[in-house]
């Protein structure tokens, strides 16, 4: 069944399945809370272990495990048991493709701005032009 079929069935078609990209859901999801972008810059420091990274955020293990296992999946931290010892790393994927992303819609936010920025510009010198004559 094509959009055209599903509109007009009185059916609703989510076009925005079709634009779902996981690995940026992931980032952008592990990205969202405060406490995973600080680990994120601690862990830009030099490798920490679970441990240290819960006594410098002032959590419990568990909460910290969490929060890492969050990192984990988005490919941002890896983590490597050497003893009881867990220690967190950066992981090697970086975030190019979030930042490609940012910027592609940073210019489409900057050319719209642009663009009502010259509106208000047009509608101010009619403005001013008109109570001039």
């Amino acid at each position: 069944m094509d959009a055209c079929t599903f509109w007009a069935s009185g059916l609703t078609l989510n076009y925005m399945v079709q634009y779902s990209n996981t690995a940026l859901d992931l980032s952008f999801a592990a990205l969202s809370d405060a406490t995973r972008r600080g680990i994120i810059d601690q862990l830009g420091q030099g490798d920490a272990s679970i441990t240290s990274l819960a006594d410098q955020f002032q959590m419990t293990l568990t909460g910290m495990k969490k929060h890492v296992q969050v990192l984990e999946r988005a490919g941002l931290v890896v983590t490597l048991k050497v003893g009881r010892v867990r220690t967190c790393k950066l992981g090697k994927r970086g975030l190019d493709a979030e930042a490609e992303w940012i910027e592609v819609h940073r210019k489409l936010f900057e050319a719209r701005f642009d663009a009502l920025d010259e509106i208000i510009s047009e509608m101010q010198q009619e403005e001013s032009d008109g109570s001039a004559s």
